[in-house]
């Protein structure tokens, strides 16, 4: 009896071995199946780590991999940097006739004309921000042309101060302007708009409308774009869906590290998202010029050029479309001095070779007032060669 008692706590030990055993086992390779799994299934797992996050990291992040405060703080330290532009331009009332702003004729008949005032004002609207701590302002130049008054308001400054316009460029469109303040006022970075590429985030800060300090965000959706804009033709502007409006003129457009990279410019109307701005490497390059001299100083051929196109070749019987066709000479200019005529073909500016108008106008560009050049002339079947000396352009 005890043999058979001992042989059946023997059993009853390893049937609860083995069911130990195996539920171990079960449980091994169930695990081992969920892990396989969630490995072979990243979807999923990005999910479930997804919803286990913190949720509010996801919700606020601005910009694909950056700080979710990244533009609030770079608009709290560069903001107090951009400031509004306000212009009065004062017209005097000339009517429907001449004699209408005779002095003496007003004096005996302005109860006939009554609606005809001694004259106008129009007022006009920009930005523009402070490169130097001593008030020197950065702005587009159509916004204070003609101004008879020109006010800048800064931030945390309760009155706006009395602005002078130090220079202005018509052709590449900027002014520099300068205000006296009683203490040092904020800057901004310049940056480096010929390393800005096509995709980058941009800021734009400004005033559209007369709402001061109003932030736009986008990219730069392209570069060098030629835009002619009334009598204004822009060679080289940076693209950006950055929304921009009437009043923003004048006003920074700044990467993510706060640097202005452009100068806010000009927009196309007719399209959605297509702003403009100068590159501010285009401003550096004459900002001395502009507060030192009041102008940019150019050098000067005094002559208007085309490209030599098909037709032209033909016509003039030349060898290839190098060069450019002299289209009008100005009176007294260099060129006018040493006799070039109208049709005269530049093939060469020393010992370069002229590709096309703009290569002449490259050039040119590169030379010094009072310096001489040779030109390599094509006329009427002759080469012909001229030295002439390069004069500031008026």
């Amino acid at each position: 009896m005890d043999y058979f008692r001992n042989h059946v706590n023997k059993n009853k030990n390893r049937f609860w071995l083995a069911a130990v055993a195996l539920l171990i086992g079960v449980l091994i390779i169930t695990g081992c199946t969920a892990h396989l799994g969630a490995e072979s299934n990243p979807a999923e797992k990005n999910e479930r780590e997804a919803l286990a996050a913190p949720q509010h990291q996801s919700a606020t992040s601005t910009l694909p991999g950056g700080s979710p405060s990244a533009i609030a703080d770079m608009v709290d330290k560069v903001g107090p940097a951009v400031v509004m532009i306000n212009t009065t331009v004062v017209q005097k009332g000339l009517g429907f006739d001449p004699f209408l702003d005779d002095p003496l004729f007003r004096y005996f008949f302005r109860d006939r004309f009554p609606s005809i005032p001694d004259s106008q004002r129009r007022e006009g609207l920009g930005s523009g921000f402070i490169t130097s701590s001593d008030g020197y302002i950065l702005t587009n130049e159509h916004v204070v042309s003609g101004a008879d008054k020109v006010q800048v308001t800064v931030s945390n400054y309760d009155d706006p101060f009395p602005a002078k316009v130090v220079g202005t460029d018509k052709e590449l469109d900027l002014a520099i302007l300068k205000i006296d303040a009683p203490k040092p006022l904020p800057t901004v970075r310049l940056g480096d708009s010929d390393r800005t590429r096509v995709g980058e985030w941009v800021v734009a800060i400004g005033n559209p409308y007369g709402l001061d300090h109003t932030v736009t965000v986008g990219v730069v959706s392209a570069k060098g774009r030629p835009v002619p804009v009334q009598d204004r033709i822009y060679k080289n502007l940076l693209q950006t869906d950055a929304a921009i409006n009437p009043g923003n003129s004048g006003g920074p457009l700044l990467n993510l590290r706060g640097e202005v990279i452009g100068i806010n410019t000009a927009v196309n109307a007719q399209g959605q998202g297509l702003g403009f701005a100068i590159p501010i490497n285009t401003a550096t390059e004459v900002m001395d010029s502009l507060r030192t001299e009041g102008k940019v100083i150019r050098p000067w051929l005094g002559v208007s050029i085309l490209d030599v196109t098909a037709d032209l070749q033909q016509y003039f019987k030349l060898p290839d479309r190098r060069g450019a066709v002299v289209g009008a000479v100005v009176n007294d200019s260099p060129a006018a001095k040493v006799g070039l005529r109208v049709g005269d073909v530049i093939r060469k500016v020393d010992d370069s070779v002229v590709e096309d108008a703009q290569h002449l106008l490259d050039i040119i560009q590169t030379k010094k007032i009072g310096s001489k050049i040779g030109l390599e002339i094509y006329r009427e079947g002759r080469t012909m060669f001229y030295l002439v000396q390069i004069e500031e352009k008026p």
